[in-house]
């Protein structure tokens, strides 16, 4: 049987969606890896785990022969706030790793599953109701590699008839791992402290609105589009996935009917503003939803009572 690989496994989806892919196909058919970061404690216990690099293309492709390798979930990636400040290593990670995975799983067979993001997109942009199909001029390395990214994987389809495929997400919300780096972070940071200090001082400025994803539902679309028909994908690669748009006061005031002494206020971050200010504030996601049957399942209400729930039970065990 071949197996499924996920590269930046310990990262932010790439931890949850390997976890879950594992319960759904089988704890030894999904082979986690990373690079530095060491997995959580029940992650390593799950399943097989494997450092390795994906900037080397013989790494990856060593991998991939050892454990007869037929998917990979290709998430090792530099986000936006880092990228920005060492964009070198964002292009190294970003596009030199891509290009690899693509390579080997040129030669061995393999589908690939590349998450791009609305980094993709850029100032000029529109940033509301955002099409599937629109101008794209990032000013970060990130959203640059990103764009880079999503040409590529269609390169290969085209040329080489790698089965590729991608989502475009938004921020991404998790109750599990913390943030790692990214524009978003406030929306994971914020429930931690209205928990611990019924406060938070956000570094995006109120009225920035961003698309915004529950974790469960960025599995979701991962798992959906690999299990869709080919033959139904026109796009393949990059589609819109939305889920919410919020801006700082909104997320504050869902989290005030849950705790009503919560207050928020601001010390604004003018690098992860000027990223966010080029990001779209809704994409369409109308593509997605007519070829491959996306549909999330998390509205705002919905993940803060449950982001809510959850961490109170964390950060109390803890």
């Amino acid at each position: 049987m071949k197996t499924i690989l996920v590269t930046g496994a310990a990262g932010q989806i790439g931890s949850e969606l390997t976890l879950a892919l594992r319960e759904r196909y089988g704890n030894d058919n999904v082979i986690a890896t990373g690079h530095k970061t060491k997995p959580s404690d029940e992650l390593f216990a799950s399943g097989p785990f494997q450092f390795i690099n994906c900037a080397n293309l013989n790494s990856v492709a060593e991998v991939v022969k050892k454990y007869n390798v037929g998917t990979i979930h290709h998430l090792a990636a530099i986000l936006s706030a880092v990228a920005e400040a060492k964009p070198q290593l964002a292009w190294d990670v970003n596009i030199n790793g891509l290009y690899n995975v693509l390579e080997v799983a040129r030669e061995y067979g393999c589908s690939v599953f590349t998450p791009s993001s609305i980094g993709a997109f850029g100032p000029t942009t529109p940033l509301d109701d955002t099409p599937q199909d629109t101008i794209q001029r990032p000013n970060t390395m990130y959203g640059v590699t990103k764009v880079a990214g999503e040409l590529l994987c269609d390169y290969y389809f085209k040329r080489y008839g790698v089965d590729t495929r991608g989502v475009r997400y938004p921020g991404i919300i998790s109750n599990v791992t913390l943030p790692g780096g990214g524009t978003t972070d406030y929306a994971v940071e914020i429930y931690y402290e209205a928990i611990k200090k019924k406060h938070y001082t956000c570094n995006l400025k109120a009225g920035t609105f961003l698309d915004m994803m529950y974790m469960p539902d960025a599995i979701k679309a991962a798992i959906d589009l690999m299990e869709a028909e080919p033959g139904v994908l026109k796009h393949r690669n990059a589609f819109n996935v939305s889920a919410m748009s919020f801006d700082p006061e909104i997320i504050a005031a869902s989290i005030r009917r849950q705790i009503p002494e919560f207050s928020i206020d601001y010390d604004v971050d003018p690098v992860k503003q000027g990223i966010a200010d080029t990001w779209p504030n809704n994409m369409n996601d109308s593509a997605a939803r007519a070829e491959w049957g996306w549909q999330p399942e998390y509205d705002l209400e919905a993940m803060t009572k449950d982001m809510l729930k959850e961490l109170s039970k964390k950060l109390k065990e803890g």
